[in-house]
């Protein structure tokens, strides 16, 4: 039987399936980051919930800047997770733009297609006569 993450992959990537993915290693990276920021630094994040609010924060690219890890791990745990947040209001923006230009795409291609290899054809045949013109004039 095949695992659930390995058919995820396996499968067709859709606009839908592409955002499971980003929300769930979103999900993953703030509360990983949240836990991990409150193991490391029990005395500027005292409680689990503190690391999360601060990893949402962060993720989010809110910052409000009343609350920032001083020891080094808190620093690299804060900047791994700003990467994951610009990379996700990266990749949200992506994928609406992608959304809107296929949906521009199928509206304006529907019934269009017939016609482009309609003049392709048309393109190719005159330029097998023109050819075949050229040929018997240089011989």
């Amino acid at each position: 039987m095949e695992r659930p993450a390995a058919a995820f992959i396996k499968s067709e990537i859709t606009v839908r399936r592409a955002a499971l993915a980003i929300a769930i290693c979103t999900v993953v990276i703030t509360v990983a980051g949240g836990v991990g920021i409150w193991l490391l630094d029990h005395k500027e994040y005292p409680t689990v919930g503190e690391g999360l609010w601060w990893s949402v924060q962060t993720i989010t690219t809110v910052g409000y800047g009343d609350n920032v890890p001083s020891r080094t791990e808190g620093r690299i745990i804060a900047s791994i997770i700003m990467i994951a947040g610009i990379g996700l209001l990266s990749v949200v923006t992506a994928t609406v733009t992608a959304a809107f230009v296929e949906g521009a795409r199928s509206r304006l291609g529907r019934g269009r297609d017939q016609e482009i290899i309609e003049r392709l054809d048309r393109i190719e045949r005159r330029l097998a006569e023109r050819d075949r013109g050229s040929d018997v004039v240089q011989r």
